[in-house]
This record gives structure tokens, C-alpha cells and sequence, in this order.
């Protein structure tokens, strides 16, 4: 059973975790700074242009918003709240450290973390917290706005965050993305059908501790 991106919709946003769905079936999340294309994106892997809110004001996803996935029913797409924004209050700060952090910890479900970094500006001080709550789940950086630099400056940013992430000790696949120019569209929705089948396969297995 595949997911069907195309059906995706939003379901409600949280603003504490005890609001989430039941801690079951499978998620996939994306967290990524303020402005580094998280929503767009979102909406270009969907093909669906106003899923995900793209605001002109950085910051602006305040809540964890769920998207259902079909054509199961307990499917599930996370967009986080965007992080690294100046113009908010510290107590609105430290709420999205406590949401994000506590989600990234806590949640059973989460099959990955997809991280969205501007090819421009890769692994700032925070995407490296975001990874550190992330822990050892699985992980894939997209590097976007890839049409804004050349082709050979994507791809030496590309082996450089690699290299950088390696040499930090965390296993992570990357790549480079365009939404406006559809580029890397179909290898991120392939890397996460493979991330459910995976994670589908993994819970379907009988116990074989018995």
C-alpha cells in the first residue's frame, strides 16, 4: 500500500502534544527554519498549491498542523512550527522548543524527520538543536530554493553538509529541491514511500520473543 500524496489534507493544529492524534500509525515529519521553504515545499510534494500556508511573515506555522496521508487512515504528514524567527517573544520561544523538542523525543510514531534547510544557508546553530532532538531517528535533509544558486554551488553545498553531517556521526540522506522549478519533486516522494513501506513492515512483524 502506497501513500497517495496527492490526497493529503489538513486535519487540525496542536499547540500542546496532548492534543495530537492517538501515538500510532505513522508520521513523518518536517521541521526547518523560519523562510527556508518548509511550506512550499510541503504543497509541491502534495501537488497541492495552498495546503500548507505560505506566509509572507516568516514564522508564521505557530502550531504542529496534521495533514492526513491516505489511503490509511492513521498516515500522517507533520509540519512544525517554523524556528529561528527574531521577531517573536522569548515565552513564544521557549513554547516552540518545548513543542518541537518534546514532539521530536517523545513521539512512538514518527518514522522520520525531514529537514528543510535553504541550499544558501545549511546547518545553522539550530537546525543542528533540531538534529540533536532528532536523536537517531531516520533523517533527510532537502536543501532547498535550488534554483536561486547555480547548479555546481547546490552541489558543492550539497557534499558539504554531507560531509559536515558525517563528521558529526549522523547518518542522514540529502538532496537538492526547487519547488518553483519541480526539481527533486518525485525522488523526495520516493524516499517516502519507502520510508512507510519500511516502517509498515516493521510493525506488521509478529513478536518473535514468544
Amino acid at each position: 500500500m502506497q501513500p497517495r500524496f496527492r490526497e493529503t489534507a489538513f486535519s487540525h493544529g496542536v499547540s500542546r502534544l496532548d492534543q495530537l492524534p492517538d501515538d500510532r500509525g505513522i508520521e513523518i515529519a518536517f521541521a526547518g527554519r523560519s523562510n527556508a521553504g518548509k511550506s512550499s515545499a510541503l504543497n509541491r510534494l502534495c501537488g497541492r498549491k495552498g495546503l500548507a500556508r505560505v506566509g509572507r511573515t516568516p514564522g508564521r506555522t505557530q502550531e504542529i498542523n496534521v495533514f492526513t496521508l491516505p489511503p490509511a487512515e492513521d498516515w500522517r504528514l507533520i509540519d512544525l512550527p517554523g524556528y529561528g524567527y527574531a521577531r517573536v517573544s522569548a515565552k513564544q520561544r521557549e513554547h516552540w522548543d518545548r513543542l518541537l523538542g518534546g514532539y521530536l523525543q517523545k513521539r512512538q510514531c514518527l518514522a522520520g524527520l525531514v529537514l528543510i534547510m535553504d541550499v544558501r544557508r545549511p546547518l545553522t546553530e539550530l537546525d543542528w538543536q533540531m538534529l540533536d532532538w532528532a536523536g537517531a531517528r531516520r533523517l533527510h535533509c532537502v536543501l532547498t530554493k535550488a534554483d536561486k544558486v547555480s547548479r555546481q554551488e547546490a552541489q558543492r553545498q550539497l557534499h558539504a553538509a554531507h560531509a559536515r553531517l558525517e563528521e558529526a556521526g549522523i547518518d542522514a540522506s540529502l538532496q537538492t529541491f526547487s519547488a518553483l522549478k519541480d526539481q527533486g519533486v518525485e525522488d523526495l516522494r520516493g524516499l517516502l514511500t519507502e520510508w512507510i513501506e519500511e516502517e509498515g513492515e516493521n510493525t506488521a512483524m509478529p513478536d518473535q520473543t514468544a
